[in-house]
């Protein structure tokens, strides 16, 4: 059976985008989000999703762009910056106060992943799994991605990503990363006939985003993800909607 666990990513960093993600879960495909522990509007979203229980709450773990929790230090911007930093942070101490943040909160951790998808980094990947072990969290992302339009120096970062997730596990594989931030429902609709046994299809929705600069086009994204043409589409492949907890997920 075709299984597909829809991933909203981004919550917590700013409202809009946790509006998105909440609407494409109870208007759309949605099945999961990833929450920011460093996020600017964490506690908004914890608020929020404390009232969608069916919405699973994932940790999106960031080790770029926000402020370490540790150390209160503005982090690198990229991942390009991450690897070539003098000012690292302590990478595990970090990660370990993210997610006890995100725990304490109450909410059900069901997941783990990377901002920029950063925890694919092998050294940062065992921290990650470490920490899901510990805590009995089920799913860890495996960037693994299958089609999608981009640039030549988009293709190869994804490129990257995707060699490093198949060393981790061949068979899991991603959707939507490579076109992050513009999907279409007619872009959702032809990724769909990448999705295999288990397939992570990552998105980021958002409703009237305007804290970051990153070129995406969130709403869209949102709406895309709401359209009756995508689940038609999804139904017409025989492709089950599951979550990241979904027992064979694991």
């Amino acid at each position: 059976m075709k299984r597909l666990i829809v991933t909203a990513d981004d919550v917590g960093l700013e409202r809009g985008m946790t509006a998105g993600a909440i609407r494409a879960h109870q208007q759309g495909i949605v099945t999961a989000c990833s929450l920011v522990a460093n996020g600017a509007e964490l506690d908004d979203a914890v608020a929020r999703l404390r009232d969608v229980p069916t919405l699973e709450v994932g940790a999106h773990l960031a080790l770029v762009e926000e402020r370490a929790l540790t150390t209160g230090a503005p982090m690198p911007k990229n991942y390009i910056e991450f690897v070539l930093s003098r000012r690292r942070v302590d990478v595990e101490r970090e990660l370990r106060a993210q997610l006890d943040k995100l725990l304490a909160t109450g909410l059900r951790i069901t997941h783990l992943n990377g901002h920029q998808h950063l925890h694919m980094l092998p050294s940062v990947f065992a921290i990650v799994r470490r920490l899901a072990d510990e805590h009995g969290i089920p799913y860890v992302r495996v960037v693994n991605d299958r089609g999608g339009r981009g640039g030549i120096a988009r293709r190869a970062s994804i490129g990257i990503l995707s060699m490093l997730g198949r060393r981790v596990d061949r068979n899991r594989r991603t959707i939507g990363v490579m076109e992050a931030g513009h999907l279409t429902a007619e872009r959702l609709v032809a990724l769909f006939d990448h999705v295999d046994d288990m397939t992570e299809l990552v998105t980021h929705p958002g409703i009237n985003v305007r804290g970051y600069d990153w070129g995406y086009a969130w709403d869209e994204e949102t709406n895309a993800l709401c359209d009756p043409y995508v689940r038609a589409a999804l139904d017409a492949r025989g492709i089950r909607l599951v979550a990241p907890s979904t027992p064979e997920t694991s």
